[in-house]
């Protein structure tokens, strides 16, 4: 940094609309923390505190948790891309909607005219509705039911702006640290595993509702063909069991 500023507490907390109460807590948890500390031993914030406060704000504005918040962060995750990454997301949706609009007034239009509704139609329809791939469609499809599938796209959508970071940020990087915790050889059993198993399993609850029969499913559905769920034909199923039973004992270890 061009300058040597530094803030206290109250000060902060005022700069950023939040309570000095909140700041002490992000403090304990690890989230935002000072680090510069004065000769007389008070602890003060400095500009890349302030940088990262702002991230945190910036993140916590779109609707992620603070464990989220902490993981993107500490993983090193570019706000710029993930900004950027989430309004291709966004500007994704807005086209398939307009999509689905187009195809759905089509369908109204044949209806209203006391039309049967070519086959064409329909399956426009359909397609446009979107969802996960034909091959993890599938897959799911053999260990959840319709209901339950049902569930999962509720919850997600529900979710909103924070699915996209849930998914595509959070839970891999738990899955990474896991793969380098199992590969270093801690055992299942080991307390930073099953916190980290922990974690997974509350995001888990955020999509299946709690639903501990959801949460199997798709963890079955991973294990069965994770290349179908994952999109990527070359996933390797054989390194993605090892890891799925390396999980399943944490598991089982708190009981």
């Amino acid at each position: 940094m061009t300058t040597s500023e530094t803030w206290k507490v109250g000060r902060l907390a005022e700069a950023g609309g939040l309570t000095v109460r909140t700041l002490h807590h992000w403090d304990t948890i690890g989230l935002l923390s000072p680090s510069r500390r004065t000769a007389g031993g008070h602890r003060e914030y400095t500009e890349d505190d302030l940088v990262r406060l702002y991230q945190v704000l910036a993140l916590r504005s779109l609707g992620l948790p603070l464990d989220t918040i902490g993981v993107c962060l500490d993983a090193g995750v570019d706000l710029v891309r993930l900004v950027r990454d989430h309004l291709a997301g966004v500007e994704e949706s807005i086209a398939a909607l307009g999509v689905l609009r187009e195809r759905l007034a089509r369908l109204q239009d044949e209806l209203s005219a006391d039309r049967a509704p070519t086959a064409t139609a329909l399956l426009d329809a359909l397609r446009a509705i979107g969802g996960p791939g034909p091959e993890g469609e599938h897959t799911l499809s053999r260990h959840l039911d319709a209901g339950q599938i049902h569930v999962l796209r509720t919850r997600a959508a529900a979710l909103g702006p924070a699915t996209h970071y849930l998914l595509e940020v959070e839970w891999p990087e738990l899955y990474r640290r896991a793969e380098r915790l199992r590969a270093a050889g801690i055992a299942p059993a080991d307390r930073k595993v099953r916190r980290l198993v922990d974690r997974m399993d509350e995001l888990s609850a955020l999509f299946s509702g709690g639903d501990a029969g959801i949460s199997a499913g798709v963890r079955a559905a991973w294990r069965d063909d994770p290349a179908a769920m994952s999109g990527e034909p070359g996933a390797p199923a054989g390194e993605w069991r090892e890891l799925a039973d390396y999980l399943d004992r944490a598991r089982d270890s708190r009981a």
